[in-house]
């Protein structure tokens, strides 16, 4: 799996546009992680899904570990986010 070593959130959130799973995951492990951005793990569950929507592994298995460390509401949170952002991507 490719790594984006992004001197940007902006540079990530292009590559993610263009529909890359790596790119996406990459957005998750930033807000899981707080690297460049707030920590925020109802976005980290939002990019983690999208990229798990896209086939990487690696980020089913990360949105599955936060899942439990969120609420129910916060998942359906995360999870409206997701669609909002298929909506506009």
């Amino acid at each position: 799996m490719a790594r984006y070593e992004a001197h940007s959130r902006d540079i990530v959130e292009l590559a993610a546009e263009a529909g890359m799973p790596d790119a996406l995951f990459e957005l998750g492990l930033m807000y899981c992680s707080g690297r460049g951005v707030d920590l925020d793990l109802v976005e980290a569950h939002k990019w983690f899904n999208l990229a798990a929507a896209r086939g990487n592994d690696d980020a089913r298995r990360y949105r599955s570990e936060i899942a439990r460390e969120l609420s129910r509401s916060e998942v359906g949170e995360a999870q409206r986010r997701a669609r909002a952002w298929l909506g506009r991507a």
